[in-house]
């Protein structure tokens, strides 16, 4: 498991910043997913499926953010571009070893949506904008479980 207060400073900050979008309820929606996905980094490949890294996106999902959203807004392609290195889709193995990368797609996922983030202290907020979102209702997540992984990853 990856150390939680590490992850906000050196990866989560630092992306969201680099796409100017950084507020506390993005960066605790994406600690929650992280707890929920890859259990806090455990895991980097979903061990019976197609997602990866640790926010366990699946490749689709991945293509689909590249194809129907950051390729329609110049200042995100740029942004993209100069944080990330990206003018192109990249390999969606990038997001196994790249945890800002990774971080940045999982934001921009959530960016897509009209919805307003949770607060950041709103356990059941985050759980189901993550369930909705994310996870989705056809998703394995279940609510209980979900939260104590989030509960024991931020302790």
């Amino acid at each position: 498991m990856i150390d939680n207060k590490q992850l906000r400073e050196l990866i989560i900050g630092p992306a969201l910043d680099a796409l100017q979008m950084y507020s506390k309820e993005a960066e605790e929606i994406l600690v929650f997913t992280c707890a929920s996905e890859s259990l806090g980094g455990t895991y980097l490949k979903q061990v019976k499926g197609p997602a990866l890294g640790i926010y366990q996106m699946e490749p689709a999902t991945y293509i689909d953010i590249w194809e129907n959203y950051i390729k329609y807004s110049s200042s995100l392609m740029n942004l993209v571009s100069i944080h990330f290195d990206a003018s192109r889709i990249p390999n969606p193995e990038r997001m196994i070893y790249d945890l800002r990368f990774a971080t940045a797609m999982a934001r921009l996922h959530y960016r897509r949506r009209k919805e307003p983030l949770p607060k950041a202290n709103d356990v059941e907020g985050l759980w189901q904008y993550y369930k909705k979102y994310y996870n989705t209702p056809l998703g394995k997540a279940e609510k209980e479980a979900t939260i104590k992984h989030y509960s024991k990853f931020v302790k």
